[in-house]
């Protein structure tokens, strides 16, 4: 192979440099695992609203991705203009969850592995990270958290309802304190010992208590 066949733009050579039987078993098998890539992001989702156009896009991704890697193996000019033309793209869509961006690089991922002729790793490497997913996503090491919002006089009867809490709860703990004159606005962040958010009442009939709101929150903190 000499310079002259690198730069070589025939039509019929840019056909047959990939088989037929190639491309559709690259396609075929970026679509199976794109799938699996689907539905362990449904199995694993935490969030308020299921996004089912995000979890087609993952399966679309991999198969976008496999044939872009299948056309830049084929020809290097071609690979270069490959790489200008992706430049210029931005991705300016929001991500809220940050373990949509796990599966967005575990489908561009899987497509380069395949187009690349990986197979067994693309297909291993898949099983184990949609396995490790299953478990330590959905695993709960601790109590959904709560926030108690409590306004109330001074400080002796913020005092005497933080040991309130303090027999009620697991956890308690001050997020955040605002003290204006007379009056004393606090955020605590508890973990119930159960499911009974009785307490809150009792929590408002304290003397010196004007307010407790428990709001319940679902996103990412500290253990």
């Amino acid at each position: 192979m000499n310079f002259s066949d690198v730069f070589k733009s025939s039509f019929v050579d840019k056909v047959t440099s990939i088989s037929l039987l190639d491309m559709l078993m690259a396609l075929l098998l970026s679509f199976c695992i794109g799938l699996f890539i689907c539905y362990i992001y449904k199995l694993t989702y935490n969030g308020v609203l299921f996004s089912s156009s995000f979890a087609v896009t993952l399966m679309a991704l991999t198969m976008i991705t496999t044939i872009v890697i299948l056309a830049v193996t084929s020809n290097v000019v071609l690979s270069l203009g490959m790489v200008g033309a992706l430049s210029i793209v931005r991705f300016r869509t929001a991500i809220k969850e940050p373990l949509d961006i796990a599966f967005l690089f575990w489908s561009i991922a899987v497509g380069i592995i395949l187009a690349a002729g990986l197979i067994p790793l693309a297909v291993i490497g898949s099983i184990v990270i949609g396995s490790v997913l299953l478990i330590f996503v959905n695993k709960k090491i601790y109590t959904n958290p709560y926030i108690v919002v409590l306004q109330c006089d001074g400080y002796h009867v913020e005092a005497k309802a933080k040991e309130y809490l303090n027999t009620k709860t697991l956890k308690c703990v001050v997020k955040s304190k605002t003290v204006r004159k007379g009056a004393i606005e606090v955020n605590l962040e508890v973990r119930l010992k159960d499911n009974n958010t009785d307490f809150v009442n009792e929590l408002s009939e304290i003397e010196g208590v004007h307010s407790a709101v428990l709001v319940s929150y679902n996103g990412d903190y500290m253990g």
